[in-house]
């Protein structure tokens, strides 16, 4: 019965489109260096990092409207024809931040992704290669749009309690995502293939949320407005306090390819990103822990029933890093094994480098995990921490590049949480068992 409890269907679902990731990136990180040359890996993932800026248009908003739709969704449910059911002005309330949501995902999108296709044009071409980036990255830019929307609209499904649902989907689009990347990459496609890749996943993830959720997406943006509830007022200025944090994680997580792609080349480039993205895979799954429980998180902490959640969050935050642990010492174990006896070995970092790597991750993940519980109760606590991290982290690096080798790239990445993970405990300590909340009670019946 408690593995019942503890492998619910939300688990499930996400574990299994963490799973998928783990598997075929792994396949991915062994076709890379065999089908590409070590000049177009290291484009191949200077793209990636490029395309992150994509968090300039997110700014949060993803993880915002995950929560507002749980705080919405607590009072409602899902009928069998899978219509939002509940106390009507409940039901407009919903309606009316799904058509908010859905309006600035589109106008954003517009306005930010051309200055991306642009930022990323000027990069790539500072750099002598004959590598043909131009058309790729044209369509890769371009592509992101849709996939920014879908995602927008994943988050608010997530929201309504119906994470095992949206994770499926997400699953779907791992899956198309990967297999169009490996078909690219044995055809000889080149940069092509990560292309192909993201088109995929545009394609799949829009059929698949029509599919799925057509008829309560539909019921939300039909639904006579008897009430239109101001959003911008309540959700804007958190938006103002998430895109600090959001745009510092830009520099915090992102910016190591394009800094190494300018001054060590496009080889080591590619080494950095190939090894940034194991220790985001191992990130990812160990994460799901915590992922899985968003919604009831920020349901809990709607109805204020901190007992409950804090026993979830407590045994969810160790099985995530646990896992996370168990992982590494895989990592490690077979790339020492390996080491000697298969090339591709040598297009990562050297161990050092993998380890320091491990460690930041690792305290990443406990900070995102604190950051789950924090956020939930619609506020963003994190915004002077993220910016001065990012700030440090981005300014460290970048003296790292230009005078040091780059054995001592990601020094102050890891010294960032030195002085970064005390700080934000001391935060976290302020909201932990809901004393937050009581504290501003108390307040107010002063």
């Amino acid at each position: 019965m408690s593995l019942r409890k503890l492998f619910t269907r939300d688990f499930r679902h996400t574990a299994m489109n963490q799973l998928w990731r783990l598997l075929s990136g792994p396949a991915l990180l062994i076709l890379i260096p065999l089908y590409l040359s070590a000049e177009v890996q290291g484009y191949w993932f200077t793209f990636i990092s490029l395309a992150a800026l994509a968090v300039f248009a997110d700014l949060g908003f993803t993880t915002i409207i995950l929560q507002f739709s749980a705080h919405e969704f607590a009072h409602l449910r899902f009928d069998e024809q899978r219509q939002f059911a509940g106390n009507p002005a409940h039901v407009n309330r919903i309606s009316s931040l799904f058509r908010f949501a859905l309006g600035w995902s589109i106008k954003v999108a517009l306005l930010v992704f051309p200055v991306i296709l642009f930022v990323g044009a000027f990069v790539l071409s500072n750099k002598q290669a004959k590598v043909h980036w131009l058309l790729p990255w044209i369509i890769y830019g371009t592509t992101s749009v849709p996939v920014f929307i879908n995602n927008i609209v994943l988050s608010f499904i997530e929201g309504c309690d119906s994470v095992g649902d949206a994770q499926k989907i997400r699953l779907r689009i791992a899956v198309g995502n990967t297999l169009a990347m490996m078909t690219g990459l044995l055809l000889g496609w080149g940069l092509y293939a990560l292309v192909a890749g993201l088109v995929v996943s545009a394609v799949v993830g829009s059929t698949a949320i029509l599919h799925r959720y057509r008829t309560p997406l539909q019921q939300l943006y039909t639904l006579p407005q008897t009430e239109c509830h101001p959003w911008k007022k309540d959700i804007l200025p958190l938006l103002g306090k998430y895109a600090v944090s959001w745009a510092s994680g830009y520099f915090i997580f992102s910016v190591f390819t394009p800094l190494a792609f300018h001054y060590y080349g496009a080889v080591e480039a590619g080494r950095i990103g190939l090894s940034i993205a194991l220790w985001t895979a191992i990130f990812g799954v160990s994460n799901v822990w915590i992922t899985s429980i968003m919604p009831k998180v920020n349901m809990l902490i709607a109805k204020g029933d901190y007992k409950t959640l804090d026993i979830l969050y407590r045994k969810h935050l160790l099985l995530s890093v646990g896992s996370f642990i168990l992982g590494s010492l895989l990592v490690f174990v077979l790339y020492f094994v390996l080491k000697d006896h298969f090339q591709f070995v040598h297009r990562f970092v050297s161990p050092t480098s993998l380890l320091m790597l491990a460690l930041c991750w690792f305290f990443q993940l406990i900070i995102n995990a604190w950051a789950v519980y924090m956020r939930g109760h619609k506020e963003e606590p994190l915004v002077i921490p993220s910016l001065v991290s990012g700030i440090y982290t981005a300014l460290t690096t970048w003296l790292i590049a230009m005078y040091l080798p780059v054995g001592y790239f990601f020094v102050g990445f890891l010294s960032s949480y030195v002085w970064g993970l005390p700080w934000v405990l001391v935060i976290f300590r302020r909201y932990k068992g809901g004393l937050k909340s009581m504290g501003a009670t108390r307040m107010s019946q002063v």
